[in-house]
């Protein structure tokens, strides 16, 4: 019987002690500051010449790392290494492949202020959120380990006198993984070591935003134990390398997270069976989402109110779980607009580094620029309420910002801005609330707010999302108690940290023996 896992518990900051660590775990990254980070191919080190600038969003005159660029050749190199590795790599004991996430998830736990610190500096975020998004890498790595030795031996099914059968799962072959930046440690973590736990090898591209907390990672798997060439880190852009090893007839799947329009791309491009491929590919997608708290009249107005300004504005709204979107019944509209405008007004965005500020900077300036445009087409579409406005001068921040009064089509209710804008529109009434919050493209998270009992079961059977929180915000899923991933246009379906997602990684196969 494998032991169940308990999640990794988050740092209370207001502890002086852990409050000192974490300063010194900052120093610490500090001092390695505009260090060069190589490819590693087969456990070889590359250097290129040309180079990803990663830089703290809070500060981009500060760099965090210089790291070495793939192109189309070393793509193809590390392809022939990860498809060579695989012939023996698919036939490892599935407990080794385990034990690695385990020591893995070991070392991060020692070092949990550091990589904590790393986040804080490469993504630009909060310590609070930072130290989710750490505690979330280690508990991918230990839920998946577990995941891992319950599918091992395969499922049970039925023999006869006169035969044995026997049901397994194996791996498909090369993965490539391509991890978004917002959750630069978790996501980029959990979907590697999925892929490798299962006994695939893989070629991971992390985003080009977000590239050393990756490389960091394969020190630790290294360090845990993991064979060369099992993982591959070829950071490098999308429209080469990505496309390249989309693309290539020896990709087996392809696990992605990030924007819709790539998403969509590469479920088109994968879709396409190459000259030499043998295989239809099998992708694991997940997009985005324009998440809706639901507010019934029935409701802790305070409840939702925090609910709706912490799901809006955590890491400035740069989830894909976040709530953009707040449906409110129109007897208690009133009452909650104007206690979400108070709320927020509350809030400030700075420097993560001395953690005096709510929200941190959002990614880069390209991000910064199209939360600005929505903001724009937000203020001829609805009453601004708060904030509206912004600051690149440094780092890019944008004030948290609140839109009331919206039409349910209005853009900025239907668009994914994926920034620390939320809108706010009535309902008259339960039934047309949850209609509303069905009425986009995607079905990711969503929340409500009631006290009613008929009306959550309601929202049970009718709400259209992954991931339906009562009572609660619409973001922060933890590994193993809420598995992630959402309908529609929020990806292919498959749920991260739950007790099926490995599967996506394997295919089954039946052996029968007569007798």
């Amino acid at each position: 019987m494998v032991v169940p896992y308990k999640h990794e518990p988050f740092t209370d900051f207001t502890v002086e002690e852990n409050r000192q660590q974490m300063l010194e775990a900052l120093k610490k990254v500090e001092a390695d500051l505009g260090k060069e980070y190589p490819l590693v191919i087969g456990g070889e080190r590359i250097t290129t010449d040309d180079k990803i600038v990663s830089v703290n969003p809070a500060n981009r005159e500060e760099v965090i790392g210089y790291v070495s660029k793939a192109n189309k050749e070393l793509a193809e190199k590390a392809m022939q290494t990860a498809d060579k590795t695989f012939e023996t790599w698919r036939k490892s004991d599935p407990k080794f492949r385990a034990d690695i996430l385990f020591r893995a998830a070991a070392i991060v736990r020692r070092r949990k202020h550091e990589f904590t610190a790393h986040l804080v500096k490469e993504g630009g975020k909060p310590w609070k959120e930072a130290d989710a998004d750490t505690a979330e890498a280690i508990d991918f790595m230990e839920y998946y380990g577990r995941q891992m030795l319950e599918l091992k031996d395969g499922v049970k099914i039925n023999s006869r006198p006169i035969e044995f059968n026997q049901y397994n799962y194996i791996p498909l072959g090369v993965g490539v993984v391509i991890s978004p930046w917002n959750f630069l440690f978790a996501i980029m973590a959990g979907t590697t070591v999925a892929a490798m736990v299962t006994g695939n090898t893989v070629l991971l591209k992390p985003a080009s935003a977000t590239p050393v907390i990756a490389y960091k990672l394969m020190e630790v798997l290294e360090e845990a134990g993991l064979p060369a060439g099992v993982i591959n880190f070829i950071p490098g852009p999308g429209s080469e390398v990505g496309d390249y090893l989309v693309d290539h007839p020896r990709t087996r799947f392809v696990s992605f997270t990030g924007s819709r329009d790539v998403g969509i791309r590469i479920f088109e491009r994968a879709a396409k069976v190459q000259d030499g491929q043998k295989w239809l590919k099998r992708t694991i997608i997940e997009m985005g989402g324009k998440d809706t708290i639901v507010v019934d009249k029935e409701a802790d107005l305070e409840l939702a109110a925090q609910s709706i300004v912490q799901s809006a504005f955590g890491f400035s709204g740069q989830k894909c779980s976040a709530c953009s979107r707040a449906v409110i019944h129109q007897d208690v509209y009133d009452e909650v607009k104007d206690r979400v405008a108070s709320l927020t007004k509350e809030l400030s965005a700075g420097d993560p580094y001395d953690n005096s500020h709510f929200m941190g900077p959002v990614i880069d300036q390209g991000a910064y620029d199209k939360i600005l445009d929505y903001i724009e087409i937000g203020k001829k579409e609805g009453e601004l309420l708060v904030g509206g406005t912004g600051d690149d001068s440094k780092g890019w921040f944008v004030n948290p910002t609140v839109f009331a009064d919206l039409k349910p089509d209005a853009r900025i209710m239907q668009e994914e801005i994926f920034g620390p804008v939320v809108g706010l529109t009535k309902a008259k009434d339960f039934d047309e609330a949850i209609e509303i919050a069905n009425n986009t493209d995607y079905g990711l998270t969503g929340a409500v707010i009631t006290n009613n009992r008929e009306h959550q079961e309601q929202a049970r059977q009718d709400f259209h999302v992954g991931n339906l929180y009562f009572n609660r915000g619409c973001t922060a899923a933890i590994v193993g108690y809420q598995p992630f991933g959402g309908f529609n246009m929020s990806g292919t379906d498959s749920k991260a940290g739950g007790p099926d997602y490995l599967i996506h990684h394997m295919q089954g196969k039946t052996t029968s023996e007569m007798f």
